[in-house]
């Protein structure tokens, strides 16, 4: 076997086949709703994450599971197009995972999903090779005991450890002290800790499992990070939103970036803050993947939401960091 060339990221965890259908509004129970326009898109949590930092011009591998339909021929194709090195396992008579996403007109999603018990990665599927040959590590933590083994190799070969958790998976604990850059929706410090102020959970959760960096993603509010001195908080940036699907794993993908060009933490954060605005401007989990030009030039013309976070007296105002 040829030695693998060594990457700037290695990603291992989800993929999906999105089907993306754009409505007026929410169907209300027993309703009937014309929808304007359904399509089928490349999405899932790490997958996106690694065509981004592609699109951006890193190097980059992915390690996944796909099943043997079309849809395994839709991820196939799109990382061939990137030129993403994958490894992608293949569970046979299987449907790959697939999610079905509602788009209302004011940009908000709502995700249906279905996920087959043997696409689930295994530890004795993954090779160290694929991990030690990177420069950083990117998980979402569903198949936590493959993520668990890839994350303990990174650790060994002295490679940063990034999640993407929304949930909180069986076995998560014995990742979590493995992760250095632990980036979570708002509500996962909180379920950890049972404390839902995120000026406690954060330093918590760092405190906890050793973490270099906690951080909560906050939607329109932007994020707030704790590095163990002090807390970071970058507003969100204002954009006529067409399709909020996939700005989570583009605000990682953007955090990655930025971690891999050696940028302070204000600016990662601006810059996947910024990359994750842009691409709710457009359909689907990547539709709105812009280039770094881009996303610099909105950085310093953009629009933002009002501060959630009042960095000036060390406090923030009472109703959303603690909701």
């Amino acid at each position: 076997m040829n030695q693998l060339s060594k990457v700037d990221l290695v990603g291992v965890g989800l993929n999906a086949t999105d089907t993306l259908i754009r409505l007026p509004h929410y169907p209300g129970l027993g309703s009937k709703v014309e929808f304007r326009s359904t399509d089928i898109l490349p999405g899932g949590q790490v997958a996106t994450a690694v065509a981004a930092c592609q699109h951006w011009g890193l190097r980059t591998r992915y390690v996944g599971k796909i099943g043997d339909d079309t849809a395994a021929a839709i991820h196939r194709a799109e990382f061939e197009r990137l030129g993403v090195e994958t490894h992608l396992l293949t569970a046979p008579g299987c449907a790959s995972q697939l999610a079905v996403i509602l788009v209302d007109d004011a940009g908000e999603r709502t995700v249906l999903w279905k996920r087959d018990n043997r696409l689930t990665l295994l530890p004795e599927e993954l090779q160290r090779e694929w991990i030690s040959q990177a420069r950083a590590l990117h998980l979402d933590g569903h198949d936590t005991a493959a993520a668990v083994v890839a994350a303990g190799w990174a650790r060994d070969a002295g490679i940063p450890v990034i999640a993407d958790l929304d949930d909180l998976y069986p076995g998560i604990e014995d990742l979590l002290g493995k992760i250095d850059f632990l980036i979570t929706s708002r509500d996962i410090p909180g379920r950890l800790t049972g404390e839902w102020d995120l000026r406690k959970s954060l330093p918590a959760v760092r405190s906890r499992y050793g973490c270099r960096l906690t951080a909560a993603t906050l939607g329109q509010e932007g994020v707030l990070a704790w590095d163990g001195s002090h807390f970071h908080y970058a507003p969100a940036f204002r954009v006529p939103p067409l399709d909020t699907t996939g700005a989570g794993d583009i605000f990682h993908a953007g955090f990655i970036y930025g971690l891999l060009q050696g940028w302070p933490l204000p600016r990662q954060l601006d810059f996947a803050c910024a990359a994750a605005a842009l691409n709710c401007t457009a359909a689907g989990a990547r539709g709105g993947i812009q280039s770094v030009k881009n996303i610099e030039e909105l950085i310093a013309t953009g629009p933002r939401h009002p501060s959630a976070f009042d960095l000036s007296h060390g406090g923030a105002d009472s109703n959303p960091l603690s909701s």
